[in-house]
């Protein structure tokens, strides 16, 4: 593999040209990362423009088969040599190509066989669990990788740049990418990605949706760590410009038109070659977010409560960026040290459902206050936001999917008749740009719905119960390294439950989320699917919201499931 060129960013010129013909074509996103050519495809469009002489053919033939046997070969004699089902490193099991036993007792006659054969979706996903967990992958990966970074190259979701930095691909495409706004550009995103593509439409419809309860609305684009940092990724980039997509000036233009605030972060950074983001992490550094939350305040304006100021303490921080952890190489040998910050907590936050300002944000906001992130605590954007207005603020906050998420969550408590635009009179919308480019602006109701009794088994507050089902549906986990994000939670919907063995209780559902992944690892749980018997210890999701509610999560795709009060699950 060879090392790829700069990624073609303009000189002094406000709008990025596309991207040069050395960088990888432009493609579409998962919901947490891009979405790449398939093998299949690739493989296809291979072999249509190869030919090969005949020799040449018997030998790749038999090199291709030596391959792709050797693989499972050795997963599979490790497996046998180790045994046991715990997950560690380089563990696959072998055992999951098997049907479930609920499957295969399920089967009446000749006629039910065909049900014991694996659909599609359950081969895709034992694929990619043995590309990323066996035992070659786990030996191999890492230290091809560090080869990689001698060479001078990264990897599908990290661009090497100058002085050790270090860009997010999905960053980069978005600031050199086509312009999101093109129509060509919406339609085939909404045809190949299955998507709602076009922000300002979603945007103008949230900010109708609040103003018809007396809200107003401000939206907080946060740019890019390629655009505010280009001179760390090209040489030719020119200091002290914010690079953004060519359809940015068009979006902020289009919204504003509409009667929609919009604030720009970029346009109150401060110039100079003190760095405003992360060396190895795709997030802003805390005296760049202290400085927005600032501005941030002025805007929104407004006669103060008679909250006391806040107290800052000063604390030092020193963490590996994110983007680093996606490299995957051997930590003992990575180039790539822990970089130091120092955080400013804020104490007491004041964060209250009952305030008259609810924040919506991502991973901007989290940075420096969820702890799994590996920045600190309490120092994040909310906090300082609200140190500045001098007035305690609302939060809702997720991980990943800046797009839909957060107003998904908002539309869930409403429809559930928790009203939590109760007394708001502002919400303040903080998303990463990129989501303008690859993410999902979803239209969602914000309808306040009548509460009904709960149908799913949830414990009660304080209560912890060991819960035995079968799982009828769970949602899917990243891949680890393919996201910036360490941690993630699934969501399982469990039938025919059993509590505590009584024999009273079954027949009862749950709805469950777990943690399917950990400092980049993937859990047991992540390995679980749909049929199996699986026992869990449950707790009720009030009990443990506010330390995982932040984390990124999948949601299964079941509207009537999302709605019930969940539980949160530990695998016994």
């Amino acid at each position: 593999m060879t090392k790829p060129d700069e990624p073609n960013i303009p000189v002094g010129h406000a709008e990025p040209l596309k991207p040069a013909h050395s960088l990888p074509r432009y493609s579409e996103p998962t919901p947490e990362t891009h979405r790449k050519v398939s093998r299949e495809q690739e493989a296809e469009l291979a072999l249509k423009n190869s030919a090969f002489a005949g020799s040449s053919r018997i030998l790749l033939i038999g090199l291709f088969l030596l391959t792709i046997l050797s693989v499972p070969a050795i997963q599979f004699a490790y497996e046998m040599r180790t045994g046991g089902t715990e997950p560690r490193a380089g563990t696959f099991n072998v055992y999951k190509a098997y049907p479930a036993w609920e499957k295969i007792r399920a089967v009446r006659g000749p006629r039910d066989l065909w049900r014991l054969l694996p659909r599609g979706a359950e081969l895709k996903a034992a694929e990619k669990e043995l590309e990323t967990e066996s035992v070659v992958s786990e030996w191999l990966l890492p230290r091809v990788q560090l080869a990689l970074l001698n060479l001078g190259a990264g990897n599908e979701q990290v661009y090497l740049g100058r002085d050790h930095w270090l860009f997010y691909r999905p960053d980069v495409d978005y600031v050199t990418g086509p312009p999101f706004l093109e129509p060509k550009i919406m339609t085939h995103r909404a045809h190949t990605a299955g998507v709602q593509s076009d922000p300002v439409k979603a945007i103008i419809a949230f900010r109708d949706q609040l103003a018809s309860r007396g809200i107003d609305l401000i939206a907080v684009p946060i740019p890019m760590k390629p655009g505010v940092e280009p001179r760390h990724l090209s040489a030719r980039a020119r200091k002290n410009r914010v690079l953004q997509n060519p359809s940015f000036a068009e979006f902020k233009a289009r919204l504003e038109k509409s009667g929609v605030r919009v604030f720009d972060p970029a346009t109150v950074l401060p110039p100079g070659d003190a760095p405003l983001f992360l060396e190895a992490d795709t997030h802003w550094r805390p005296e760049t977010m202290e400085l927005v939350a600032e501005k941030l305040a002025e805007v929104v304006g407004g006669a103060p409560s008679s909250v006391a100021i806040a107290q800052i303490s000063n604390r030092p921080i020193s963490a590996v960026g994110d983007i680093a952890r996606m490299l995957k190489v051997p930590e003992a040998r990575s180039p790539f040290r822990a970089e130091t910050v120092t955080v400013h907590e804020v104490t007491p936050p004041a964060i209250s459902k009952d305030a008259e300002i609810l924040l919506l944000g991502d991973s901007f906001s989290n940075i420096f206050s969820l702890g799994a992130l590996g920045w600190g605590e309490s120092a994040g954007f909310a906090e300082h936001l609200s140190r500045a207005l001098r007035r305690p603020i609302d939060c809702i906050l997720r991980n990943s999917d800046a797009a839909f998420a957060t107003r998904e969550m908002l539309s869930r408590e409403l429809a559930r008749g928790r009203d939590r635009l109760a007394g708001q009179k502002l919400v303040i919308w903080e998303f990463a740009a990129r989501e303008l480019a690859f993410g999902d602006w979803k239209m969602l109701e914000m309808k306040l719905g009548q509460p009904v009794p709960a149908k799913f088994f949830v414990p009660k507050p304080g209560q912890s119960v060991t819960a035995t089902g079968t799982i009828e549906a769970i949602s899917a986990a990243p891949r680890p390294g393919s996201v910036p994000y360490k941690d993630h939670i699934l969501a399982l919907h469990l039938t025919d439950l059993m509590v505590d063995g009584r024999e009273e209780s079954a027949g009862l559902e749950a709805f469950v989320y777990a943690e399917s992944m950990r400092d980049n690892a993937l859990t047991a749980i992540a390995r679980l699917r749909a049929g199996d018997r699986v026992t869990f210890r449950l707790r009720p999701w009030s009990d443990v919201s506010e330390q995982y509610e932040k984390i990124n999560r999948s949601e299964i795709d079941d509207p009537a499931v999302q709605l019930e009060e969940p539980c949160w699950g530990e695998l016994k």
